[in-house]
């Protein structure tokens, strides 16, 4: 007999339809599997058939053949040990036809018959929905599925879901308010008041987010670099419903995902010695990578001269487009990267240039090689460079705190309003992002104000791209004080923050 389950695939991070079918016929006993299964799908033969016996229920002694469609695409992982079952059952008139065509079905099989969480559910559910059908998923996976307001229901068994395709157990369908649980778990266990003294980086930082500019901060070892970056996601805007759900999906297929849903802006702090595919993404079957998992979030580099240059050289395009493609023979996958980029790094190899108690021991030839490691046109794609001094005996012990996060997040979140309502309907949400036409439109400069900038940008010997990322940031810095004009006071703070450039 014939049988046909309804299940869902991931590629790239976009679910697509699986249909199992699962044909039972005479012949010698034994389980054959075809449709480009990988070694994981495969082995699912050695787990189904004790999972199938052990929940109670005989197993076919005739020769099964199982195909995966679309036959042309890779199918990975452990997600259809629960559809084959359920086909093999099915074909066995175990359970009747006609319950399952109305459901989707994804898990694990454990040899005892309980059913495991998969990865990736999240992209699935969203193309269930739109399939207008219902889900049943690995109760471990029932909260990420029904995010988006989808009829999920979850189990934690095969003997658990034939029991409720057979009308012998009743499960609910498994309801949530995602608005609710996003504004309930959106905390962080670190504030920005915990940061002492560094009103020059507390500012920069400030002005970066507000206009979602990348920074770069360049201090000797023990100045709060590394403290700064991790309070950054603290002061950005709350996150909305649609940036959860797109990093949750990213999370999800990934397999790092740590519950339902992703309630705060995500911080990764990838290692230097990290390639060039785990920071891009990648791999025979593509897999998101630290940019992508860093997506509606911070993504902090520190020791920026340590990294490979081929591996910051690849940042350039994502920082510019907002997303990765990679090609692969069967096609192309697009994952999203909209990140926002902390630098950190020494003023030289032994950290200590420029540092009023210790002493550098670099030369002067060796101090130009180690910042040259960072090249000129990724430096130009970093809008704010700063400097962080070290901190006096004073600071250290002083119990006083500066401003907490949430007043800081305040006056970002009414600068990035400003920014949303001048770039209504354009796909662009703040300042960062203006292409050559908008800043002509909005950043629109006095004849003291271009004399002014004309002859830094002649000292500093800035690029094209590097008087662009000036305008932004002179635009942003008006923006927080509500000014529709950029005035000289808003240049001339915005070219402060090239320290790099200056000094070079």
């Amino acid at each position: 007999m014939l049988s046909k389950i309804h299940s869902v695939a991931v590629w790239g991070i976009d679910g697509y339809d699986v249909s199992v079918e699962v044909d039972i016929s005479k012949g010698i006993p034994g389980i054959s599997i075809v449709g480009l299964p990988d070694q994981a799908v495969k082995e699912s033969r050695d787990r189904i058939k004790p999972a199938i016996k052990n929940s109670g229920f005989d197993f076919p002694q005739s020769k099964i053949t199982i195909n995966l469609a679309p036959a042309d695409l890779k199918k990975e992982g452990s997600c259809f040990d629960l559809p084959v079952a359920l086909g093999i059952l099915t074909a066995g008139q175990i359970i009747p036809v006609d319950k399952v065509n109305d459901f989707y079905f994804v898990g694990e099989l454990a040899l005892d018959g309980s059913i495991r969480s998969v990865s990736g559910v999240l992209p699935m559910a969203i193309l269930v929905k739109e399939k207008k059908s219902k889900f049943i998923v690995p109760s471990a996976n029932v909260l990420e599925a029904a995010i988006v307001g989808l009829e999920v229901y979850g189990v934690g068994s095969l003997k658990d879901c034939v029991d409720f395709l057979s009308g012998k157990k009743e499960i609910q369908p498994y309801k949530i308010d995602s608005e609710k649980i996003l504004a309930q778990y959106n905390k962080y266990e670190v504030d920005f008041k915990e940061v002492k003294g560094q009103m020059v980086a507390r500012r920069a930082i400030e002005i970066a987010v507000a206009g979602g500019h990348n920074i770069l901060m360049i201090g000797p070892p023990g100045t709060g670099k590394s403290m700064i970056a991790k309070r950054i996601p603290t002061i950005f805007p709350s996150l909305e419903i649609e940036e959860a759900i797109e990093i949750t999906k990213i999370h999800s297929v990934a397999g790092i995902l740590d519950g339902g849903i992703v309630t705060t802006r995500p911080f990764r702090q990838p290692h230097h010695t990290i390639s060039d595919i785990a920071l891009i993404g990648g791999g025979a079957i593509p897999k998101p990578g630290e940019i992508s998992l860093a997506h509606n979030g911070v993504l902090f580099l520190d020791e920026l001269p340590e990294f490979h240059r081929d591996v910051l050289e690849a940042l350039r395009q994502p920082m510019e487009d907002g997303r990765v493609v990679v090609s692969r023979a069967k096609g192309k996958i697009e994952f999203p990267s909209r990140f926002f980029l902390v630098a950190a790094m020494n003023p030289c190899p032994c950290g200590y240039y420029g540092d009023d108690r210790r002493p550098c021991r670099c030369t002067v030839p060796q101090i130009i090689k180690y910042r040259k490691k960072v090249s000129g046109p990724l430096l130009d794609r970093i809008d704010i460079h700063i400097e962080v001094s070290a901190l006096g005996s004073r600071h250290l012990v002083s119990d006083s705190s500066g401003e907490d996060s949430e007043t800081i997040r305040k006056r970002v979140e009414k600068c990035r309003k400003i920014q949303f309502h001048r770039f209504r309907g354009t796909g662009i949400y703040c300042n960062a992002h203006m292409d050559t036409k908008q800043l002509k439109q909005f950043c629109i400069l006095d004849d003291d104000c271009k004399r002014f900038i004309q002859e830094a940008l002649e000292k500093m010997n800035l690029s094209a791209r590097g008087y662009d990322k000036i305008l932004k940031v002179a635009r942003t810095i008006a923006d927080l004080e509500e000014s529709e004009k950029i005035t000289l006071s808003h240049i001339a703070e915005a070219l402060q923050y090239r320290s790099f450039d200056r000094e070079l």
